[in-house]
């Protein structure tokens, strides 16, 4: 154990985190092993992970000094934030470049970012086309991880900007699943028209970190989207019917309705629901399922991951 490499993994009891420390678990043989950093060491799902062989540590996003006692040793840094705890990207810039900063400091090998694209470079805060938010982004969960880039480019540690796409956990835990309507008959509501979707199990994301980390220099430098399958709302829909044995229709409400639900961050969805639907093309282009399975041969589909978890999914 003494001569594997360890990859710090921030927010290692969340989502993409979590998928990222049982990856390495599940591969004994490989040359790395797994240090779960987490705010509670004492939470049952620090302490499952501990159970399963992983090193727990205690550091905060907001502490630079926990995060570089947390950093030191590791030869790889996986960092994440969670926009959606505070709404706030000033918070999130600094929690980044926090933890840029102790990468620098602990003389990391190799970090991977999971970052976003800045919609701003496709639509300009003067472009009316969508409301301007928070005086200057258009998606802020989009933007603060954007402008964080430059502390990971310039830190001066090896970097990979891993672009992420639409959860598919959204269905289950943000309140995106089939929905009964005024007439009785469940469907899921979309702001994305007839353009595709890219989306992919949280774990998924874990599993293609640690793709990139085994990869070595491959993607250092390097920007890098993945995707679990770019469907359309009505090919998601069609999947809900099958898996749940449920005609589940596809609501494709325009933009301005979506960020009119009034939902804690709906104008920021909304907003984000339509940049991927205007420029489909793009967004699409960068995030390749084929590629995507290079980095993880175990990749779900849509379906697969419905047929996991469709026990969770309960019709409002």
């Amino acid at each position: 154990m003494e001569n594997k490499k360890i990859i710090a993994v921030v927010g290692a009891t969340g989502a993409q985190g979590g998928g990222l420390v049982r990856a390495i678990l599940n591969d004994k043989n490989g040359e790395f092993q797994v240090r779960a950093i987490t705010r509670n060491a004492n939470s049952d799902k620090a302490k499952e992970l501990s159970n399963l062989g992983a090193e727990v540590v205690t550091a905060d996003v907001d502490d630079k000094t926990s995060l570089l006692k947390a950093f030191e040793g590791a030869y790889g840094v996986y960092c994440v934030t969670f926009f959606w705890e505070h709404f706030s990207p000033d918070k999130e810039k600094a929690q980044a470049q926090a933890m840029a900063e102790a990468a620098a400091e602990a003389v990391v090998k190799h970090v991977i970012w999971s970052t976003l694209e800045d919609t701003r470079k496709w639509i300009p805060l003067d472009d009316d086309r969508m409301p301007t938010l928070m005086d200057k982004y258009k998606v802020p969960h989009f933007e603060g991880k954007a402008e964080s880039n430059i502390y990971f480019e310039n830190s001066g540690v090896p970097y990979t900007l891993l672009h992420t796409s639409f959860f598919w956990e959204n269905f289950i835990y943000f309140g995106m699943g089939p929905q009964k309507g005024q007439d009785g008959k469940p469907g899921i509501t979309l702001p994305m028209g007839d353009k595709k979707l890219p989306g992919i199990a949280a774990q998924d994301i874990g599993k293609c970190a640690f793709g990139i980390f085994k990869a070595g220099e491959k993607y250092q430098g390097k920007f890098v989207g993945i995707t679990g399958e770019n469907l359309t709302g009505q090919q998601m829909a069609d999947s809900f019917s099958k898996s749940l044995g449920s005609d589940v229709s596809y609501n494709a409400v325009p933009p301005s309705v979506y960020r009119g639900f009034g939902f804690p961050g709906a104008e920021d969805l909304g907003n984000m629901f339509q940049f991927k639907s205007d420029f489909e093309d793009y967004f699409c282009g960068v995030r390749d399922v084929g590629f995507t399975k290079e980095l993880n041969p175990e990749l779900l589909s849509f379906d697969a991951w419905l047929e996991q978890n469709k026990e969770k999914i309960s019709i409002q």
